[in-house]
């Protein structure tokens, strides 16, 4: 049965009812109702940009893209983007998708929180990415339609998104904190992780073991 919110057609496929319950079971109300919130909003801010992402695919990334916050971690010690991404592209894979749109997916999740270049890649990237960026810090919210963002936050509403998302980061974080060295997550460990300082370009530089 096709499921429409706010104008937006969620895709009806075995992988995105597998994905949707996965992601229903193992993040919880906050990150599962945030991931479709931003597949809601990166599908309508590229209808107006006149951007055409493969919904499977733009959906998946978004269900996905905060996957890395969760444990278990990957074994290797990483950005959350990367734990995020390298899941979804075993999920893809393991489904049978052709590995050009794993790498898709891969990408979308892994550049999610990168400032200004999601914007000039693909249509997934971009998207997932502005999908993020509004339900985060509301980028562009007043460029959408006010009736269809009800519509959304009826389906999937925000509760007390911004005090709890940021302890999610949080909390994904603190046990990585070198993993953060020159994203936004620094951001987060600096406010809520005492004693921590984040790293500098200008230390690594002059800090180099060379003579000048």
């Amino acid at each position: 049965m096709t499921h429409i919110i706010a104008g937006v057609e969620i895709p009806d496929t075995a992988a995105i009812a597998e994905a949707t319950g996965l992601l229903r079971e193992t993040t919880g109300p906050l990150l599962f109702h945030h991931s479709r919130r931003v597949f809601l909003f990166g599908s309508l801010h590229a209808r107006k940009l006149g951007l055409r992402p493969d919904p499977e695919l733009l959906y998946l990334s978004a269900m996905f893209h905060d996957t890395g916050l969760l444990t278990p971690f990957s074994d290797k010690e990483q950005r959350f983007e990367l734990d995020g991404a390298d899941h979804a592209r075993r999920f893809l894979l393991d489904r049978g998708f052709p590995a050009s749109a794993a790498d898709v997916v891969w990408t979308a999740i892994a550049l999610h929180t990168t400032p200004g270049i999601p914007g000039r890649m693909g249509p997934e990237t971009a998207a997932t990415n502005y999908g993020v960026l509004t339900d985060a810090i509301g980028w562009n919210l007043d460029g959408l339609d006010g009736g269809q963002v009800d519509d959304i936050l009826a389906a999937h509403p925000r509760g007390a998104f911004k005090k709890a998302f940021l302890q999610a980061f949080f909390d994904g974080l603190k046990d990585r904190p070198d993993t953060t060295y020159g994203t936004v997550n620094a951001d987060v460990l600096e406010h809520f992780l005492p004693g921590f300082r984040r790293g500098s370009m200008v230390e690594r530089v002059t800090d180099a073991p060379w003579p000048s």
